[in-house]
């Protein structure tokens, strides 16, 4: 049997003669990348899971999906945190809470704030939540209101009406 040492010594000679004639061919440009389109049609790699759907369906997929964790998140949190106090804003009351039509913390700051009491007609206190139909919009309401002292109001309690 022949030693691997002296089976590579005779074939030196066959590589470089072999090196040589490959050295003065050159290929075409085009032939590396038909010869990896070819392989690639042969073996097709497998799509993952995520390639299933494009870039815009995965952004369509993220924003309902934050859409929907948004909405749980609203749909779970308390409701005594963003809801209205049962009492209504206005009243008709003897001497109940005043409205503040201005900042709390402008109205404690004001320090020359004086009480007026005023009729004031009911289509004018619409948006505050006054009711007003055809048969009593011409009426007036008894209004004690709390005015600065530059005449700009800062709260309004409504007592009765007329």
């Amino acid at each position: 049997m022949m030693d691997t040492k002296d089976n590579q010594d005779e074939l030196t000679p066959c590589f470089a003669a072999l090196r040589s004639e490959l050295a003065g061919i050159d290929t075409p440009r085009c032939v590396e990348k038909e010869l990896l389109q070819a392989f690639q049609r042969q073996f097709t790699p497998e799509r993952r899971w995520y390639q299933a759907l494009s870039l815009p369906q995965w952004g369509t997929a993220g924003a309902l999906c934050s859409l929907t964790a948004v909405v749980l998140l609203l749909a779970q949190s308390p409701h005594e945190a963003v809801s209205v106090s049962s009492r209504p804003l206005v009243g008709f009351d003897g001497g109940g809470a005043f409205v503040a039509l201005d900042s709390l913390e402008r109205i404690e700051a004001e320090p020359g704030a004086q009480l007026v009491e005023a009729e004031v007609p009911r289509t004018v206190l619409a948006p505050l939540g006054v009711p007003v139909s055809p048969e009593n919009a011409a009426d007036t309401v008894r209004a004690e209101m709390l005015v600065a002292a530059d005449g700009h109001p800062l709260a309004v309690r409504l007592s009765s009406t007329n």
